[in-house]
């Protein structure tokens, strides 16, 4: 099963996370997800459990517990959702079509 874990501080390693959830059961993998550009963590990241009943008691005692200071927040992952233009309208902005001044009404 693979589990989110947000919320978390920017110092917190794979390692960090993994053996936190290693207290639960087995881990395949844990990894802090980083901006590509910085490399510095993006404050989330995510754990695999093969097992379910292990991943669920990890999801039940992690959830709002203190890792390097801060309350995590731990939930079973959602699937990604597609990126090809189904979702929110295919990446242009939209909003207002002109430049900023209209120009009327105002009088010097």
């Amino acid at each position: 099963m693979r589990i989110f874990v947000g919320n978390l501080s920017r110092d917190v390693t794979d390692q960090d996370l993994q053996a936190a959830f290693e207290s639960f059961g087995s881990v395949d993998s844990a990894t802090v997800v980083k901006d590509k550009f910085t490399g510095e963590s993006r404050g989330f990241g995510f754990v695999e459990m093969p097992a379910g009943a292990e991943a669920q008691a990890a999801i039940s005692g992690m959830n709002g517990k203190d890792l390097k200071g801060r309350a995590v927040n731990v939930n079973e992952a959602r699937p990604r959702e597609d990126r090809g233009g189904g979702g929110r309208g295919g990446g242009f902005g939209g909003g207002r079509a002109g430049g900023g001044r209209s120009g009327g009404g105002r009088r010097y």
